[in-house]
């Protein structure tokens, strides 16, 4: 992976004269691509309840040659060093298509991890906001980790319990420290939590059996020898169901694409469903296991025999998170939603053995999803925000 030139952040005329012993500079060769990848285990070393990500797949992550968002968009990494220490981390991107689609002019950032020095966590900001002001942009928004189509959000409340396949955890100080430069709130996104899967499944039959009359459409799960087909399908969904929310990009073909290969690798085609209506997408439900639980004691390598430990830890779980679920307007308020979300408790309580279940993200204002959530029995329990400043 080609990376560029390191550049040392200064800050914007006017600003406060950051700690003199802090040096931010871009992510330069092979050693410090791995210090940032690797700065997680130092933050989080005393947190029970982290879940160390697959080094392997955060280097894909970080790819400019091989991760899809690249050939649209881009980004620079950066690390903050003191006294020779690496200390902080952040990732600021900038996708043309998303301010095209929105009519904003802004930028984003992510991946960041910072010892809790406000120095430290400001010259990383500051760093991100001067690259994006050279590009013209003149809005920052995060932790956003290229596009909402990828992890974002800063966690605000539920810090007790761990993360779960594909959410963001961090410090409870890492919120003062975004605060503290000027970040204000853009929007929380709302993390749900169903401790009960027999209590849940029979709210959600009830509420189903009610409303199947009005459906007028069948559930299907993912078809194996079509499995890229069904991806395509979903997305068409996406984009038009997605097309107005807040946030919300559609993603290019080359995404699409990446997307099908991982879902296919990782996850059960019976929790991947969609809805149809004449033989048309008309919705969709994407779960997957909480892969955390048995990438936890991996401590972040599948080799030698992570690999091994991995495949026997998988059929551990006891958790499923509904990843995303989504119906054109023309069929909501219909019970679509209730059947796939219904078949999707089937088969993860009597057939996976869940006993737990995460339903999210959805954003704060969205209150026919929200309502929904909890009249069958959902508890909020975690709150991210996506924070908005200028540039400067």
């Amino acid at each position: 992976m080609s990376l560029p030139p390191q550049s040392i952040a200064r800050p914007e005329s006017g600003a406060p004269l950051a700690d003199s012993s802090v040096v931010v500079r871009e992510v330069s060769g092979r050693r410090e691509l791995g210090q940032f990848l690797r700065l997680p285990w130092t933050i989080y070393a005393d947190d029970p309840v982290w879940a160390p990500p697959l080094l392997a797949e955060r280097r894909l992550f970080v790819n400019r040659d091989r991760h899809p968002f690249f050939k649209h968009g881009s980004a620079a990494f950066f690390l903050a060093h003191r006294d020779r220490q690496v200390v902080g981390r952040i990732c600021v991107s900038d996708d043309p298509r998303y301010n095209a689609q929105h009519g904003v002019n802004q930028g984003c950032v992510g991946l960041f991890e910072s010892i809790d020095d406000e120095a430290v966590a400001h010259a990383l900001f500051q760093a991100s906001a001067d690259w994006l002001r050279a590009r013209g942009r003149d809005q920052i928004v995060g932790p956003i980790d290229y596009s909402t189509n990828y992890t974002c959000g800063l966690l605000i409340e539920g810090f007790q319990t761990p993360p779960r396949v594909m959410m963001n955890h961090h410090p409870p100080y890492y919120q003062a420290l975004w605060e503290s430069w000027g970040f204000g709130k853009a929007k929380d996104l709302y993390g749900w939590w169903f401790d009960d899967p027999h209590d849940m499944a029979r709210s959600w039959r009830e509420k189903a059996q009610r409303l199947v009359g009005r459906c007028g459409v069948t559930i299907r799960a993912f078809r194996l020898n079509d499995f890229a087909g069904d991806v395509q399908r979903c997305l068409e969904v996406y984009n038009e169901a997605w097309r107005d929310n807040w946030g919300a990009v559609p993603m290019t073909d080359a995404e699409s694409l990446h997307l099908a290969k991982n879902l296919r690798r990782w996850a059960d085609p019976e929790l991947l469903l969609i809805a149809e209506a004449d033989g048309r997408p008309v919705g969709f439900c994407l779960t997957l296991p909480d892969f955390n639980e048995a990438m936890r004691p991996l401590n972040g390598r599948l080799f030698p025999l992570g690999w091994l430990r991995f495949a026997r830890n998988l059929k551990h779980i006891k958790t499923g998170r509904v990843l995303t679920c989504g119906v054109v307007d023309k069929y909501r308020r219909r019970g679509v939603t209730d059947l796939m979300i219904l078949r999707t408790l089937e088969y993860g309580k009597h057939v996976r053995g869940f006993d737990n279940a995460e339903l999210g993200w959805t954003l704060e204002d969205n209150a026919l999803i929200n309502r929904t959530i909890e009249t069958v029995g959902g508890k909020r329990y975690k709150t991210y925000r996506i924070y908005e400043r200028g540039v400067g």
